[in-house]
Formats: C-alpha cells, structure tokens, sequence
C-alpha cells in the first residue's frame, strides 16, 4: 500500500469541524484535502469519513472516525483492495466520564431536579429516591476500551463491578465475568448495566424483555452501545411497566430520534443526542490514530484498529 493523500471527507463535520481535523492531520508526511461526495478517490488516497460511500473502495485505505462500524460493508472491504479501520481506543475517557454522569444523576436525582428547574420548584424528592453509588453493583456488558474504563471509574467510587465478555477472560477490577449466554445472570443483581458492545450479530437484541426482566425494578439500564443491541419494544415496555427504574440512553434504533417516538416522554429516561462520546480534542485523538497509521503504511507495518 501506497499513501499519496489524505482526504478528509465532508462528512466527518457531523463529529468535529473540518478544519479542525485538516489542521491536525497537517503534520503528516502527505498533502491533506477536504473532498466531497462528487470529487474522485485514487487508489493512493487514505480517506477518512463519519460514514461509507460507494465512491469509497477506490482508495487505498478508509478510516472511519468513530469506534462503530456496523454501517460499513466489511465483508465487501475484505473482498476489495481497500483496507478499513475505526476509531476504537479513543473513546476510554469521554464515555466513561459520560456514564459516570448518568449514574450520580439517578442515584442523586440531578436529573429530576433539573427537569423541575424550568418551572423553578423548589421540591425534594421522596426520602427513599436518592441512594448512595458507593456499594452498588454495575454490570458492565462489554469489556473493551469502553467497558474496561467504566469499570475503572465505578471501582474507584467504590461500586462493585461485574461484567459480560464473549470470551468470558477475566478483566482487572471485575469481580466476576459473565459469558452473553448468562446475560440475565450478570445482570440480576446489578444497580446499573451499563451497555458498551459493538453491534454484531451476536450482540443485536442482546438485551430483551428476558434480560429486563432479570434486573432488579430499582435497577437503570444505560445504552452507550448502540440501539439495536437493545429491543426497543420490551425497552418502552419495561420503563412504562415500571419494572426498571430507568433508562439512559445515547444509541437508538434511529437517529435522530423522531419528535413523536414514546421515550422521549419518559421522566425516568435521560435521553443524549449520541454524544457519549464529544470532546472539544475529539478531532485531535482521530488524527493522532490516522498520523501513526500513515507512519505505519510508509514502514511496511500493519495497519492499527484494521477492521476489515
């Protein structure tokens, strides 16, 4: 593989300013251009984008900015001779720290009193609705970049964590790992399950009516996966049922979330954009993983994060 170029596609501004991204990427060894969906790829260009384009497998490398690449063909970039890779390994701080945010906004009530703020009520909430994090279990169902650095957090506010890996390997602070198989085991005990898989096969509809039914009725599932890891129907089903005590959710079943969906009527839901993830350095992290790829491809060194 030869890189002549990097080209930053338009759409990698829905996740940071392109300029941003151009200037960061301007100490690599090759000339940096911002292209658009009509401009023509070589087979030396490295583009870097938000999403694919069909236009995409006449480059030599495309680099997608975020961890997921569930949009991507992988199957059709392994059978071309245009090399994938993600973003992964970027995100251990930002969605993490996000987690944490929604975990001590239900347990403290943040986002309740928030909420009644607007209409400047000065109302406390029932004695038994605010509850301590230190002591409480976290499931955390993933154990990568994103999983391992919620464990971190939560072990060092002193909650209990346990977790669900496919290989089922022990992880650091992780008092007892959990294969999918036993997914409703993992999570029968836990305060909070956290969700941070990539979607695969595997993992679609991971978390169904039988898994929310496992969890304690005092218990918050968090979504910083993606949406369809979770089966939307028994989600809306088990928050109106009351049979978890709430949701945080940043990934959904479609995006933008339409103005008529249920969730958003939710009071015991914290809903985010799918921004678990924005930094104001977020353009900085993807070129110092893109930079080091090019320094890898001009030693004859395999690509980083390679997906496909």
């Amino acid at each position: 593989m030869e890189i002549e170029r990097i080209a930053v596609h338009e759409s990698v501004g829905t996740v940071c300013p392109l300029d941003a991204v151009v200037e960061s990427l301007s100490a690599a060894p090759v000339p940096v251009e911002t292209v658009g969906d009509d401009d023509p790829l070589s087979e030396t260009d490295c583009v870097v984008t938000f999403g694919p384009r069909e236009a995409f497998y006449d480059a030599a490398w495309v680099h997608g900015v975020r961890a997921g690449y569930d949009d991507f063909d992988t199957d059709a970039y392994a059978a071309s001779d245009t090399a994938l890779t993600n973003s992964t390994g970027i995100h251990g701080d930002t969605v993490p720290e996000t987690v944490v945010g929604y975990l001590t906004a239900f347990a403290r009530r943040l986002h309740v009193y928030r909420d009644r703020q607007a209409d400047r009520a000065w109302t406390h909430e029932p004695y038994d609705a605010p509850f301590t994090l230190t002591g409480e279990r976290v499931c955390v169902v993933g154990l990568g970049t994103i999983g391992q650095g919620v464990v971190d957090r939560v072990t060092a506010l002193g909650m209990d964590a346990v977790g669900v890996r496919r290989s089922g390997d022990p992880a650091p602070g992780v008092e007892r790992v959990y294969t999918p198989d036993d997914v409703e085991a993992a999570v029968a005990d836990a305060r909070f399950v956290v969700l941070a898989v990539p979607l695969t096969d595997g993992t679609e509809g991971l978390i169904d009516a039988a898994v929310l039914a496992a969890m304690p009725d005092d218990g918050y599932l968090v979504n910083v996966a993606r949406g369809d890891v979770v089966v939307e129907d028994a989600l809306l089903s088990a928050l109106e049922e009351g049979t978890i005590a709430g949701a945080a959710v940043d990934a959904y079943w479609e995006e933008p979330l339409p103005e008529e969906h249920p969730l958003w009527a939710y009071e015991n839901a914290i809903l985010t954009p799918h921004c678990a993830a924005a930094t104001n350095r977020y353009h900085e992290d993807v070129a110092e993983l893109v930079r080091e790829n090019v320094a890898r491809v001009r030693r004859g060194e395999p690509l980083a994060n390679r997906v496909a």
